[in-house]
């Protein structure tokens, strides 16, 4: 597989945000446990931080790549020949696409913490799926990357 002349990979992380909340919540645990002494109260605060945080880095670990002539949008990988002109949406635009305007045979990567997206059309008539929804943060630096492995294929 030859890499593309603009490799692209983005991680669609959790905000920092949500790590405070793993800290609220193992506060939470710490406060539950706190009748029970105070070996349990620092475990609960440890085990409900970690368990918190193993759940917001998990979610955040899925992955955009542009490699070689293939999209890899989390666990699927789409040949760039089978797709068409992605079309870059904003916020608004974006959330219409994810409810009312959303088609339940489209492939969604969807963050809801992450306002834009991209939207690119499946050419493939063989593939049953109409467009690819991906949550971006960088949506103009992956529409490159796609058009520079469409040319190199």
């Amino acid at each position: 597989m030859q890499l593309s002349a603009s490799p692209y990979e983005e991680r669609l992380t959790a905000p920092r945000s949500w790590w405070l909340v793993c800290l609220l919540v193992g506060v939470s645990m710490a406060l539950i446990l706190l009748p029970f002494g105070t070996l349990p109260l620092l475990g609960g605060l440890a085990g409900g931080t970690a368990a918190a945080a193993v759940v917001a880095s998990s979610y955040g670990s899925v992955r955009i790549r542009v490699v070689g002539d293939a999209l890899i949008a989390g666990e699927a990988k789409i040949p760039v020949s089978a797709l068409g002109e992605p079309e870059v949406l904003d916020a608004e635009e974006a959330r219409a696409w994810r409810t009312y305007k959303a088609d339940t045979r489209a492939f969604m990567l969807l963050r809801a913490y992450i306002p834009g997206a991209l939207r690119i059309p499946v050419t493939d008539p063989a593939d049953p799926t109409p467009y690819l929804y991906l949550s971006t943060r960088q949506p103009q630096r992956l529409i490159a990357a796609l058009a520079a492995a469409r040319a190199a294929a």
